[in-house]
């Protein structure tokens, strides 16, 4: 989490009283001095605006205004202190002349965690009739935020925060990490010194993979990403192959040197081999004129989450998050903006979605929380709905911002950004275990490498993840091209169909039950694909049957699906289909099983506009074991549905 204080609102006697012709003195000297100090303001010159205001007070102690004016000028400083110290010298003297001093101390106060003081100053300053709208909303809503902030420290939640050590943090500040979902690559913004820029410095990436439980120390990615201009907010597809990423438009001397379109935006790139390739804007409707950053790509490879700022002359405003889909023709769908459940009329920033693809962590300073923004968790109904966002409690959450948190794949972990005391200067990257009761649903993974069976050449296929249960496709991703290595993220609870597909050669088939703690692991597989050619045959790891049944059961039809595609794709090809059992039970009805199992998937694709022509179907019972019998995983690796091209 990101530390800050928060924002004082701006100016708030000054805006009101800058024209004043009335003056709480008559003293012309000091009055003078007053003058001197709103016009060094005016200029931007903080330094002699000071020391003018205390001259005028010194001329006259009882004169208000300079008083005012010093604690807001402080305040916007941050210099909490000294605001304090002169907006309390002047309510002394004259407790009604600014009732909006109250309102300020009651922001101080919250600063400070004193939130029942912090409570009495709002309510101080909700007792004055003369008090403008939006003032008075806001106070009603600290005064909400004081009452939850005094219960949540009462009841504070387990948490202990770890620094993730030198090979990561520096002098210098890191934040907004990002991580895959095996937990061994994380990449992250790092901000150096750079006197060449006019900011003076230039946020780049740095990566660290995990070796041995150890991460390695952290390197630069360099070119084609980092460049001389800001790059920052990444965030990783699951497998680490892709990486979508926020970087602003820079216009040079001789016009723009990174185009946008027409403030920050979202940039794409991924990995050919072992290097990435050129970054390019996701262009619209992703992209605006407005502000897009702080992106968060879902463990389903095809959802987007980010925020989308309204562009300002003072900055960015109205901060909601939007979320876009990727769609087959690879077209990025309209943005659409989340419910009012989690966006408010306030900010919203820091947006995380977990590979689990239904439990979001986001930044807000619109629900009722600490004051400033703090991290809420929402989850995803049946429905598709988000549920009410629930503060992460005290003290995950404080007084000032906290953002950028990232929860790992297994959901034990979670990472944030902090200036907190300790560590190695700075914003460093700190992580700590998750209280449970904001844990999303436990994601494990499978990966490997895809290759060609006979040339061992590594292969760009494509891997779909499947929910027997509905059908619908959770996740969809491809091996990389030059290594063959992929990743796919297993929610747990469920029952998964994976299938890896490319033109010229059989599809892979597995299944992955996750509904017991026992299957809830890793697991590596590495694929090798078998060019399409006479002879060569595919278990069908998703097709079932009920115990000594024929009947294909509802689950089956997404692999029957992928099945009748390869056919339609393939239109010379011809195939048997087979069925086979374990050698349980009597020799002659197992063969007459496996046989109608076999005819059961063969009728499928007839219906489904495959020529009969093309299919053949045998039962062959126990007669082709591919395991032992003597066990129980070894008997249900035998019963099995297979095809087998006969004809290319």
């Amino acid at each position: 989490m990101k530390k800050f204080g928060i924002s004082i609102l701006p100016i708030l006697f000054l805006v009101s009283c800058a024209s004043a012709q009335n003056y709480s003195s008559t003293n012309k000297k000091a009055i003078k001095h007053y003058q001197e100090a709103e016009l060094a303001f005016q200029s931007m010159n903080n330094e002699l605006a000071i020391v003018n205001l205390k001259l005028a007070i010194e001329k006259d102690p009882r004169f208000i205004e300079p008083l005012i004016y010093l604690g807001d000028i402080y305040a916007m400083m941050r210099e909490n202190k000294l605001a304090e110290e002169y907006y309390k010298k002047a309510i002394s003297l004259q407790p009604d002349f600014f009732p909006a001093a109250y309102y300020t101390l009651g922001q101080l106060a919250m600063l400070r965690s004193e939130y029942a003081e912090a409570k009495e100053y709002f309510k101080k300053f909700l007792s004055y009739p003369s008090k403008g709208q939006n003032l008075q909303n806001d106070a009603q809503k600290q005064i909400a935020n004081c009452d939850f902030a005094q219960k949540a420290m009462q009841n504070p939640v387990n948490y202990n925060p770890r620094n993730l050590g030198p090979e990561i943090n520096s002098s210098l500040p890191e934040y907004f990490p990002c991580i895959t979902a095996d937990d061994e690559m994380l990449l992250f913004t790092r901000r150096l010194n750079d006197k060449s820029t006019p900011s003076g410095f230039n946020e780049e990436f740095y990566v660290t993979y995990k070796n041995n439980g150890k991460w390695s120390n952290a390197k630069n990615i360099g070119l084609p990403i980092n460049t001389q201009y800001n790059e920052g907010a990444p965030t990783l597809s699951v497998d680490g192959q892709s990486l979508i990423f926020t970087a602003c438009e820079f216009y040079g001397e001789y016009g723009p040197k990174r185009k946008g379109q027409g403030s920050c935006d979202l940039f794409y790139t991924t990995m050919l081999g072992n290097s990435w390739i050129v970054p390019v804007n996701l262009g619209a409707p992703i992209n605006t004129s407005n502000w897009e950053s702080q992106p968060s790509y879902a463990g389903d490879g095809r959802t987007l989450y980010f925020v989308r700022g309204l562009k300002t002359r003072s900055g960015v405003a109205d901060q909601n998050i939007y979320v876009a889909v990727l769609q087959d023709n690879g077209k990025w769908s309209e943005p659409k903006l989340l419910s009012n459940k989690i966006n408010t009329p306030g900010r919203e920033e820091s947006v995380f979605i977990h590979p689990d693809g239904k439990t979001l962590y986001f930044s807000s300073d619109g629900h009722t929380g600490m004051g400033g923004l703090d991290i809420f968790v929402s989850r995803m109904d049946e429905q598709g709905e988000w549920g009410n966002p629930v503060n992460l409690g005290y003290p995950i959450n404080t007084s000032g911002d906290e953002n950028s948190l990232l929860v790992s794949a297994d959901g034990k972990l979670a990472y944030f950004a902090s200036d907190r005391e300790g560590g190695y200067g700075e914003l460093d990257l700190y992580a700590f275990d998750l209280p449970l009761e904001f844990a999303p649903t436990p994601v494990t993974y499978l990966r490997g490498l895809v290759y060609d069976a006979e040339t061992k050449k590594p292969l760009d296929a494509r891997f779909e993840l499947i929910d027997l249960s509905t059908g619908k496709q959770v996740a969809e991703t491809f091996s990389n091209a030059g290594t063959g290595f992929y990743l796919v993220a297993l929610p747990s609870s469920k029952e998964y169909a994976i299938n890896a597909s490319k033109d010229g050669y059989l599809f892979f088939s597995e299944n992955f039950t996750l509904t017991t703690p026992e299957n809830f692991k890793p697991y590596e597989k590495d694929v090798p694909m078998k060019p399409i050619k006479e002879g060569e045959a595919v278990v069908l790891k998703n097709i079932f049957f009920e115990t000594a049944k024929f009947n294909l059961e509802e689950k089956s039809k997404a692999e029957l699906e992928k099945l009748f595609i390869f056919l339609n794709k393939n239109q010379s090809v011809k195939i048997e289909i087979s069925g086979h059992t374990d050698n349980v039970g009597n020799k002659q009805s197992n063969i007459t099983l496996s046989d109608n199992r076999a005819k059961a998937v063969y009728h499928y694709l007839i219906e489904k506009g495959i020529e009969k022509t093309r299919l053949s179907y045998k039962g062959y019972g126990d007669e082709k074991p591919v395991d032992t019998n003597d066990t129980e995983t070894g008997r249900a690796n035998n019963r099995r549905t297979e095809f087998k091209i006969t004809a290319k």
